[in-house]
């Protein structure tokens, strides 16, 4: 019976580091939402980042770039507890403040997982 147990414990452990490793790297996980969301010229560099009009000018707007499609499109699947607060938090204020942002985005994040699907 010890000899099941251990095997268990093994197994457990190797599913808590297969689902761990799913996740997106926390590096960004300190950034404030918030501070972003309400910054006018701020907010508006990262939403022209991640809809392509304008360069991403910080590390974290990059990164964020590079998987805002599938964190739209999968409800933040893989994102850290973190992250589903900010994006929750971001999704809340565009959904209330500027709507038709809100469905650029995931009009455009649509479209990108399309194409990253089809292998283009």
């Amino acid at each position: 019976m010890a000899r099941f147990s251990y095997f268990m414990t093994i197994i457990s452990i190797a599913l808590l580091c297969v689902s761990a490793e799913e996740l997106y790297s926390d590096r960004y996980d300190q950034i404030d939402a918030e501070d972003i969301l309400q910054n006018d010229k701020l907010r508006d560099q990262y939403y022209n980042c991640f809809m392509e009009t304008a360069p991403c000018v910080t590390a974290d707007a990059k990164f964020f770039k590079g998987v805002m499609s599938e964190i739209i499109q999968t409800n933040c699947k893989k994102c850290t507890e973190k992250q589903k607060e900010m994006f929750t938090e971001t999704k809340n204020w565009f959904t209330q403040n500027k709507p038709e942002q809100w469905e650029a985005l995931v009009a455009k994040s649509a479209e990108d997982m399309k194409k990253k699907n089809a292998g283009l």
